[in-house]
């Protein structure tokens, strides 16, 4: 998953344009980080220092924009546009700081900050959006766009400030754009809440086990790191699993206990809906509102209209569409897995029928039976270094001809944290490439990867971008051994990285990852190939005590089994998004009062109501869709992977891990950004219309 720090639409630079006030004499925000590449200077920022330099940052650009608005020449270009580019410096390096240090390393102290600060930023924002004068200067070049002489990439830049200002609430009046200043300080001020929340409930939902016996399936290592996390919270000679944001629980393929599966998977689906302080079902039904009555002062029908009008599907139809017609082959694929599994149950002569907590427990019985294999296999030949260098790394250099060189001079958040140069073939540094590949408590869910600093040759600046991962830190001593999912997670998120990384822009807003949100994970989702690519894998899938490789049949069946659980897998998938969609296409009258009825309902109706596989996300966790950042937006993920499929067959065609395709990938994509539209972009680098079939093909959904 992408995740960046929130930003107000515009682009910011990384250099102070006005002086430091007085009271942020000594804060380490003030001016730029004098550290290579402006790299954060975490050692010396504390948490006191952000409150101030907030304020102290907007109201430097809300002045920037004042003189901007109030210009009394006409405007042109340069003194209006590229002037908003580069306004905002220390806004932008607080927000983004603060931003990504409150999702990876939070505290009691940054909840509070991001808290206040929610509402005030949603006001600024609304304060340049909403600011009449500014945007008559925006609308006066754009109405005289094909006359200015722009070059492509200003162009496209003049039409994006013109769509954000009228998708802001620019062309409302002024009493609507009150309205809508209220309903966006509201809606941040829920987010915040839900995101929070989420966090907190899932550390108190943490499974409290009392005997070694009852673990029974997990490794010693596992067991040994539940009793260290039950110590830490005073229980000592217990045993504590900690939860990860999904519906799914990684211990339960292994955990032999029935009920302690069940334990697990109850406490995990019940999250946000236990009746105490972190219940978030009023905090989503007023979400939904808000957004819905948002939408309809826009002028449009319903939140979900209103988002997808700015991605690359446009309209609710197309998403529609698209699940609707993978739902049914999905459900009927689980149904028939669900029968395997049952099988296995029966020869067992266990008394049950196959349920949520044992599918992944079964479905590892049923793979090895299949295929000779289980999971635990694979994790002795995938040890987190070697997955990184050897693998992620390796692919990187093969396929584009970067280099990587770590360094520890650098200062960091946490000591986990590893910092990387990056070079380019040439020898010339790239960017700056942050690893925080360990869970903690105080850590959000999933993977994700963000920026520091934004590539742009208007600022010259270069990327410092950092990935995130939630792998158990295993005690001291003993080795980190991924999963086969784990492993695939951390070549999606290193795609993020490099199209971060990659970015050749002019314009900040342009930068990397700056692409509709329905298309920001497709080249993620294609650097995933090179996990199982044989040259790569040969290269980091070793053993950790012989250095062994993995033998070459184990990786078959790896391969061969790539369709296997395909069923489930899509249809877990599916649910949430069609979740996300329901709650998204509401108008303000149509809000329920029982978000799980409403939920329960909502996957009935969808055809997608199979007890076995519930949502990927329940909706009282289901951050993607209520913190802000894929609302109406979690289909993206499929979106991508059609043209994700469609790329990955385009790579096996020209020969797979060459760095001519590497090349021609880059110049016509990665290093793009947001410059041309989306699907522009694809088409100029596949050469035509993306096809379906290699999706359908990927998922087992061709009916072969």
């Amino acid at each position: 998953m992408l995740v960046v720090a929130a930003a107000l639409g515009l682009a910011f630079s990384q250099t102070v344009l006005a002086a430091p006030a007085a009271s942020l004499a000594g804060n380490p925000l003030a001016t730029a980080s004098t550290l290579p590449f402006h790299y954060p200077a975490f050692d010396k920022i504390k948490d006191e220092h952000f409150l101030p330099a907030y304020a102290e940052g907007m109201r430097q650009q809300l002045k920037e924009i004042d003189a901007i608005a109030n210009n009394k020449k006409p405007a042109t270009f340069d003194n209006t546009i590229v002037a908003m580019e580069k306004s905002g410096a220390l806004l932008t390096r607080v927000q983004t700081t603060f931003g990504n240090l409150q999702g990876a390393n939070t505290n009691d102290k940054l909840d509070a900050i991001d808290s206040e600060m929610s509402p005030k930023l949603a006001a600024h924002g609304d304060a340049i959006y909403l600011n009449a004068k500014l945007y008559a200067r925006v609308k006066a070049l754009y109405d005289k766009r094909d006359s200015l002489k722009l070059d492509a990439e200003s162009k496209h830049l003049l039409e994006r400030y013109h769509t954000d200002f009228v998708r802001a609430g620019a062309n409302l009046s002024a009493a609507d754009k009150e309205k809508l200043k209220a309903l966006n300080g509201v809606i941040a001020t829920l987010q915040t809440t839900f995101t929070q929340n989420v966090l907190k409930e899932t550390n108190a939902s943490a499974l409290l086990v009392d005997t070694r016996e009852e673990l029974a399936g997990m490794s010693d290592a596992e067991i040994d790191a539940a009793a260290a996390a039950a110590k830490a919270k005073g229980k000592d000679g217990k045993f504590l699993i900690a939860l990860v944001n999904t519906s799914g629980q990684p211990p339960l393929a292994v955990l032999k206990s029935r009920a302690v599966r069940d334990r697990l998977m109850a406490v995990s689906l019940a999250r946000g809906a236990n009746g105490g302080e972190f219940d978030n079902r009023q905090v989503v039904l007023k979400i939904a509102k808000a957004r819905a009555e948002k939408a309809t002062l826009l002028g449009y029908e319903n939140y979900a209209a209103y988002s997808l009008e700015d991605q690359t599907a446009h309209d609710t139809a197309a998403v529609n569409k698209l699940l609707g017609e993978l739902a049914p082959p999905a459900v009927t694929n689980a149904k028939k897995e669900a029968a395997d599994l049952q099988a296995v149950v029966d020869t067992e002569k266990a008394a049950f029928k196959i349920g949520a907590a044992d599918w992944a427990y079964y479905t590892d019985k049923v793979r090895a039976q299949r295929f000779a294999f289980d999971e635990n296999q694979l994790k002795p030949y995938f040890e987190l270094d070697n997955v990184l260098v050897n693998g992620v790394f390796f692919a990187a250099t093969k396929l584009y001809g970067i280099t990587f060189k770590e360094r520890k001079d650098l200062p960091v958040y946490n000591p986990d944290v590893r910092v990387f140069d990056v070079f380019d073939a040439d020898g010339k540094q790239l960017a700056i490439f942050l690893a925080d590949m360990y869970a903690r408590g105080n850590k959000q869910g999933g993977a994700w990867m963000n920026e520091y600093i934004s590539q742009s040759t208007l600022l010259g600046t270069k990327s410092v971008v950092a990935n995130h991962l939630n792998i158990p830190k295993p005690p001291a001593g003993e080795p980190t051994l991924l999963t086969y999912d784990e492993v695939k997670t951390a070549f999606h998120e290193f795609g993020h990285a490099l199209h971060g990384m990659f970015s050749n822009v002019k314009y900040p807003r342009f930068s990397g990852t700056s692409v509709p949100r329905d298309f920001v994970e497709y080249p993620s989702q294609v650097n995933e190939m090179w996990a199982v690519w044989p040259e790569v894998l040969s290269n980091y899938a070793k053993h950790y005590k012989t250095g062994a490789p993995m033998p070459k049949e184990l990786l078959d069946k790896v391969i061969a089994s790539k369709k296997f659980n395909q069923g489930f897998l899509t249809t877990e998938y599916l649910a949430a998004s069609l979740l996300d969609q329901r709650w998204h296409q509401l108008t303000p009258a149509q809000i329920p009062t029982d978000v799980l009825a409403f939920e329960a309902q909502s996957l009935k109706d969808m055809g997608v109501d199979f007890a076995p596989v519930p949502p990927r996300y329940r909706t009282t966790y289901f951050s993607h869709s209520f913190s802000g950042g894929y609302s109406a937006g979690y289909y993206a993920y499929l979106w991508s992977e059609k043209l994700d499929a469609d790329t990955v067959e385009w790579f096996k065609e020209k020969g797979g891990l060459k760095r001519e395709n590497g090349d021609w990938f880059r110049a016509k994509l990665l290093s793009r950004g947001g410059t041309d539209d989306a699907m522009n972009l694809f088409q100029n680098f596949r050469g035509r219309a993306p096809v379906i079939e290699p999706l359908l093909e990927r998922r087992g959904l061709t009916g072969k």
